[in-house]
């Protein structure tokens, strides 16, 4: 009998007691919910396996995570999976229709600066919308869609992830948590699971993104040895974008590492010190300093002004030198995610205009109507800013049932409720198209409370709620899995009561996936 089971009675009986709790709260503390041995294991198992952010001494904190995953149905679970690599599908060939992007963006791209200033950088790649300039990059789309599953409207995206979409070797490592809890402390892990029919799914999230990465980065290699190139001779090699001072590495030093496992050169460098060290080789080829010829370009930076601050350049325009490397970049024969035109296909904007545009269309990139109705049949309601859409929010919508949205990324850009007014009000009417209104998603709490553990402390959570991230790989607009295009899964879980469930930025949680 191992710790927890001699524990097991009191520990029922709190989660009896836990009925009682106020479902609005964010968490019940409770002292010793499991023995503080296991959870030193489980910390420790996560440290070993790279599951932290660094801190500012170069220490790590280990990654709050559930004890157990969440149940979700797998009808559900298998018509993501089918519909995923559809939307990937089309952003990827809106992403190439380039007059599209600038005819349907324009607006929005002068309400909000630094699209504003991502929509220079696509027409000097690609000309104006009447011109078809042909930069060398070829497209390496590393998607990630999130979605919840609404409990009245089922599952519906929050958001399209094409830059720096990452945490993949994290919700990787979560199900393999799940999966070291249920083999080394069988009866934590039985007594937090949600249904005990419920099947962990597979989540082989990093070979498969490492898998994606490692065929486009063959791919350019052997283009160049086809020319006849002795930089194709060496070692296929990707060179990852990172932030200064980036604290979430290990989960970028993970893929680095399955990576390197299938043959492939891995280098980290800021735009700072790109800025510097590139060059233009013979074809196209793009060389970095004192490394050679790069194969393949993945941006963890670029998604906002602050990657692109360099203030001892003493710039005119703000983030110019360092925007114009990531031109140059493109401006040569690499695999390369994410693209501008990929920045701006993921944009909440283009999110609205697919939302809204009719089924058909997306005839124009490719998608049959039965494809094309089965990624209608996951995206949420949305609507533009305006006068009208202000005066119908204020008078009457039912505020509760909405979320404003701006053009960010990451944690911190959502608007709810009753807020929502007031920032309608501040807004200028040329600020209003890169604002947007859409459908708020109540996701199914969690049946049976659950413990999270974040700094070390285990506290019991009695309304959790999750986050289903799906990625997908495709290059030069095909899939490059072996799952069509699937390349693993990313759950966040948070507190019902909490508005940001970022892992890094939020009140999230690591979690992982179990099939009812």
């Amino acid at each position: 009998m191992n710790d927890y089971t001699k524990n097991e009675q009191a520990i029922n009986n709190r989660t009896a007691n836990s009925d009682t709790l106020d479902t609005h709260s964010q968490t019940q503390s409770s002292n010793a919910l499991l023995p503080q041995e296991i959870i030193d294991d489980l910390l420790e198992w996560e440290i070993m396996h790279g599951v932290a952010f660094r801190q500012t001494d170069n220490t790590a904190r280990h990654v709050p995570f559930s004890i157990a995953p969440m149940s979700v149905q797998k009808p559900i679970y298998e018509h993501l999976l089918a519909v995923t690599p559809l939307i990937a599908k089309l952003i990827s060939n809106v992403s190439e229709d380039h007059p599209f992007l600038q005819q349907s963006l324009t607006d929005m791209a002068k309400a909000d600066p630094f699209f504003g200033r991502l929509m220079e950088l696509h027409q000097q790649a690609h000309g104006d919308a009447s011109q078809s300039l042909n930069p060398a990059r070829q497209p390496l789309l590393l998607m990630r869609t999130d979605f919840m599953d609404d409990r009245k409207h089922g599952a519906k995206v929050i958001e399209f992830n094409g830059i720096a979409a990452g945490m993949g070797p994290f919700g990787q490592r979560a199900a393999e948590l799940h999966s070291y809890i249920n083999n080394q402390w069988n009866s934590v892990y039985r007594h937090w699971l949600e249904d005990e029919s419920a099947l962990p799914a597979e989540n082989h999230g990093m070979q498969q993104l490492a898998h994606g990465i490692a065929v486009a980065t063959k791919k350019v290699n052997a283009h160049f040895a086809s020319l006849g190139e002795d930089s194709a001779t060496q070692k296929p090699t990707f060179l990852m974008v990172v932030q200064k001072d980036e604290d979430n590495v290990y989960d970028q030093h993970l893929l680095e590492v399955a990576l390197q496992n299938l043959g492939i050169r891995t280098v980290r460098r800021t735009f700072e010190q790109l800025n510097n060290q590139l060059s233009s080789g013979k074809d196209q080829r793009l060389l970095l300093e004192n490394v050679g010829a790069i194969d393949t370009v993945y941006l963890r930076a670029g998604y906002q002004y602050t990657d692109y601050w360099a203030p001892e350049l003493h710039e005119d325009i703000c983030c110019h030198t360092l925007s114009q490397t990531r031109l140059f970049i493109e401006k040569h024969y690499v695999a390369m995610n994410a693209t501008i035109s990929q920045q701006l296909a993921t944009s909440k904007s283009m999110q609205m205009l697919l939302t809204t545009m009719p089924a058909q269309e997306y005839a124009r990139w490719g998608l049959t109507e039965q494809e094309a109705a089965l990624v209608k049949s996951v995206l949420a309601d949305m609507k533009p800013i305006s006068t009208q859409t202000i005066d119908w929010f204020n008078t009457s919508a039912e505020k509760q049932a909405w979320v404003l949205k701006n053009q960010g990324e990451g944690g911190g850009h959502c608007v709810f409720g009753e807020d929502i007014s007031a920032t309608l009000a501040n807004l200028k009417p040329e600020e209003y198209d890169a604002w947007a209104l859409m459908q708020r998603l109540y996701p199914h709490e969690r049946d049976t409370p659950t413990i999270a553990v974040r700094d070390g402390k285990q506290s019991l959570v009695s309304d959790l709620v999750s986050e289903i991230g799906l990625f997908t790989a495709h290059y030069q607009g095909e899939p490059v899995t072996e799952h069509k295009g699937y390349a693993g899964y990313l759950i966040r879980s948070k507190p019902a009561s909490e508005n940001e469930g970022g892992i890094h930025s939020g009140q999230g949680i690591l979690d992982s996936l179990a099939l009812v």
